[in-house]
């Protein structure tokens, strides 16, 4: 009973340093921006690693989503003899849940754990100690670059799944099962709004970018410099992406819905 104890209070206070260290870290990598703003070199280098090679997964599987939700939707509104308005299920479940929370998952999915594995290999192979060696900050140098290119790059890719998603509806919903097209536009144009459907998508994708992002770039900068430990690493980033994202996702929803 001892040991359990000693074991539950070490893993206790391990997480509670962890965790500090991790909002040291993204002071610091916040410190970092406005240079980062100087070397657009660096900045579009990553946006095209973090986000354009992320989107052909995002756009496929948006589609397939909006698929999905036509299919499953038209069947449970022809019960109720609703099926007009597929295009307004279609559209605010992806507007407001999700295109952000899908999106997310797949960007810590891919991009988050090349982050990861990337600062983790430089770490491992001493190339960040080499550049203090030289008096150059790796966290402005490396770190910063990538927190913003994920910060920038996750709402876009929201967006294009979202935009995507609603096709793939239209697609099953008008192309194959039916339902008016221009039905399906008009209601879904009146129903959603923009303030209180694609604005709060638009906040909530962002938040997830600064999470996800965050947690990807400190776990590649706080792994153990072997194999393994960056192995663990870029798992670990996947993993509390997801805790993060879902987490955070239930936050955001009891603020900006909880009154509607």
């Amino acid at each position: 009973m001892l040991g359990l104890l000693q074991r539950l209070g070490h893993e206790t206070l391990t997480s509670v340093q962890k965790l500090g260290r991790a909002n040291l870290f993204f002071l610091h990598v916040l410190a970092g921006l406005p240079q980062t703003l100087w070397r657009l070199r660096l900045l579009i280098a990553q946006l095209y690693s973090v986000g354009v090679l992320t989107v052909l997964l995002v756009s496929i599987s948006g589609l397939f989503v909006g698929m999905v939700l036509g299919l499953q939707g038209f069947n449970v509104l022809s019960d109720f003899g609703a099926e007009q308005t597929l295009g307004v299920m279609v559209a605010a479940s992806l507007v407001r849940e999700l295109g952000p929370v899908v999106a997310a998952l797949l960007f810590s999915g891919r991009a988050g754990s090349a982050l990861t594995a990337e600062i983790g290999l430089m770490k491992a192979t001493e190339q960040l100690s080499g550049m203090e060696m030289m008096a150059v900050d790796p966290v402005k140098r490396i770190i910063s670059p990538r927190f913003l290119a994920g910060v920038l790059s996750m709402p876009l890719l929201a967006g294009l799944f979202t935009a995507i998603g609603v096709l793939g509806g239209y697609f099953v919903g008008v192309g194959l099962l039916g339902v008016d097209e221009g039905a399906f536009w008009s209601q879904m144009q009146a129903k959603v709004d923009f303030y209180d459907d694609v604005l709060n998508g638009f906040i909530k994708s962002l938040v997830f970018g600064v999470i996800v992002t965050w947690i990807a770039v400190f776990e590649g900068y706080d792994s153990v410099p072997t194999a393994e430990g960056v192995s663990l690493a870029t798992t670990r980033s996947v993993v509390y992406s997801a805790f993060a994202v879902l987490g955070s996702d239930f936050v955001l929803t009891a603020l900006m819905f909880g009154d509607d």
